[in-house]
């Protein structure tokens, strides 16, 4: 078949098929524009899932005539002054959005420049250009997509739901309403309004809270850390939820850079590396993080959509985000997120002040059972018999401790051996003790391990403990690992590891369950991201010895014990959540409690 030149109608589909995936593609390019073009105000209505319309206005700089006839050029762009394409200020720079969405749907351009008297109006249908005519707009654009891939029908066929079509252009606005805060933004499916943001005052530590509450919703304003670290000319600003704040994916992840919002896989994984083993496996951080970078310094050139970016200096980029969200983190101390309690009492209200549940909820009933048998008396039962305060749990309570004294409160009960009841000035505080020993353990092995070594205990007799092959191999492999932990073990005969030392914070501990769950932790480790670094995976290692160095369920605590374990939370970071990431407390303010007995 002899070469020849492909027709302009077909050039310009085939640059759709990159640029306009499906329609909220479409609202990004035009929401892009808008806000390139100066706007304060940028309205976006979309009906059939933006199947049948799509329109954004916005009160920009507008277009003159000349311009308007320039726009629905291929590669005709306002925005590069010059032709270095290392140096973008602008979100559109393309200039394939316009041409590409005319050339598979119909587009009609309305638009007045600021200073001119006189608006003007240009169609696009399925790439048939219409002479411009006169028209009446007040300052700004409006463009208006009608029947998106007609002219395409075989895309059709690949376009999801109305219902997740419309999702998506809503994600899509929330986005990039969310990386500008100063803009005003409207979604309505036009029969109703879905979004309102009204523009944010500027600061975004002082004022952008708000705005992102609008979009991530109240329990992020209540459990957000501020985030603010800087490097060279890198900048990074934005708030990071609590990590017992998680969701089952990434969609509550916003990530803006120079005002761009992305979904680079660098600082995705970035972000998860820096949250670690605070989230629950399988759960998702909720923040919105704000990137500063000069423009020689990162690539927004990649990707047709522009949603993946390429950095000079990778590593400095990691390094910064994983610094500032540690330091947040690690600031909000034993905090956990106040939702737990809201779920909580939920499911304590009687059935009579409850409302109906959901179809397809289990009956309310459920939670109207008798109490367990012996809880009671269990809670009630002296503290007598109990063994001496392990070595790892100092700092017993005084006689006069108080339960306004501490964050944490003091103790007043042990249920069903398992969780601790404290009370502080305004509240209840429910503990599990082993979720909450677990992360302190895990913290002071952390730390030994920064601080010289872990130092270990020498067993009178080696335990000698029976494993598969592959098990044992494991953890032969890392024999030498194992001994900067602190745990010494060689090989004994073919399938057996004997165990000559162990971590002295363990104490007495399962030495064949903790050697089971080592070898598992480091056989996941090789089969999955053999890019993992040494320290994460060390961390993984440390994990798994510091559950079963720590106070188990089923164990009955001393009054001294329970109050110990309290201060040492205080003062522990990363201690609400254990090393799982599940909580490790919840408090309940005593004004909720006293609405569930309407005493308010």
């Amino acid at each position: 078949m002899a070469i020849r030149q492909l027709p302009p109608n077909l050039i310009n589909r085939i640059a759709a098929g990159e640029v306009v995936e499906r329609p909220a593609s479409v609202v990004k390019e035009l929401v892009e524009n808008a806000i390139d073009a100066g706007a304060s105000r940028i309205d976006v209505t979309a009906t059939a899932g933006g199947l049948q319309l799509i329109c954004v206005a916005d009160d920009g700089a507008g277009m003159s005539a000349g311009d308007l006839e320039l726009a629905i050029e291929r590669h005709a762009t306002s925005k590069l002054a010059g032709d270095d394409l290392s140096h973008i200020l602008t979100l559109g720079f393309r200039g394939e959005a316009l041409p590409s969405i005319g050339a598979v749907a119909r587009l009609v351009i309305t638009s007045r420049a600021k200073d001119a008297h006189e608006a003007f109006q240009i169609s696009v249908d399925g790439g048939r250009k219409s002479p411009r005519k006169p028209a009446a707009r007040a300052a700004g654009t409006e463009v208006e997509v009608r029947d998106l891939f007609y002219a395409t029908p075989a895309r059709l066929k690949f376009m999801k739901s109305e219902r997740a079509e419309a999702a998506a252009i809503s994600d899509q606005v929330k986005r990039l309403a969310l990386a500008h805060p100063e803009i005003a933004f409207s979604l309505s499916t036009g029969d109703r309004t879905t979004l309102r943001l009204e523009a944010s005052p500027p600061g975004l530590l002082d004022h952008g809270l708000a705005r992102l509450g609008r979009i991530l919703g109240a329990d992020f304003v209540e459990d957000a850390l501020p985030v603010s670290a800087s490097r060279g000319a890198v900048t990074v600003e934005g708030f990071a939820g609590l990590p017992t704040l998680h969701r089952p994916n990434g969609l509550n992840i916003y990530l803006v850079v120079n005002g761009r919002p992305v979904r680079d896989k660098l600082i995705a994984g970035t972000v998860r590396a820096a949250y670690g083993d605070l989230v629950p496996r399988g759960r998702y951080p909720m923040l919105a993080l704000f990137l500063d970078v000069p423009p020689d310094e990162v690539d927004v050139n990649v990707h047709p959509a522009k949603t993946e970016l390429r950095f000079r200096d990778a590593n400095g980029v990691r390094s910064l985000l994983i610094g500032a969200l540690r330091d947040a983190l690690g600031a909000a101390g034993h905090r956990a997120t106040g939702s737990l309690a809201q779920d909580a009492l939920h499911r304590m209200a009687p059935p009579s002040s409850m409302p109906s549940p959901p179809s397809g909820a289990r009956s309310y009933q459920s939670y109207a059972r008798p109490p367990h048998a012996g809880l009671a008396e269990r809670a009630q039962a002296p503290f007598e018999g109990v063994a001496a305060p392990s070595a790892d749990m100092r700092g017993a309570a005084t006689e006069d401790e108080t339960p306004s004294g501490y964050p944490l409160g003091a103790a007043r009960a042990q249920v069903q051996d398992t969780f601790i009841i404290a009370e502080t000035g305004d509240a209840l505080v429910i503990v599990d003790q082993h979720a909450a020993h677990e992360r302190l353990v895990y913290e002071r092995l952390k730390s030994a391990l920064a601080n010289g070594g872990i130092s270990r205990q020498m067993l009178l007799i080696p335990d000698v403990v029976e494993l598969d092959a592959d098990a044992a191999g494991a953890l032969l492999a890392a024999s030498d690992e194992l001994e900067r932990l602190g745990l010494v073990i060689e090989a004994f005969g073919a399938q057996a590891i004997a165990v000559r030392e162990v971590p002295a914070l363990l104490g007495t501990c399962d030495v064949k369950g903790l050697l089971n769950d080592l070898a598992g932790t480091l056989m996941e480790a090789e089969d999955g991201d053999g890019a993992r670094t040494l320290s994460e995976r060390l961390d993984h290692v440390l994990s798994t010895m510091a559950c079963h160095g720590s106070v188990r369920a089923g164990r009955r605590l001393s009054p001294q014990e329970m109050n110990a374990l309290l201060r040492d939370m205080e003062q522990t970071p990363f201690s609400g959540q254990c090393n799982h990431g599940r909580p490790t407390y919840v408090e309940l303010k005593l004004t909720d409690i006293e609405k569930l007995f309407q005493r308010r």
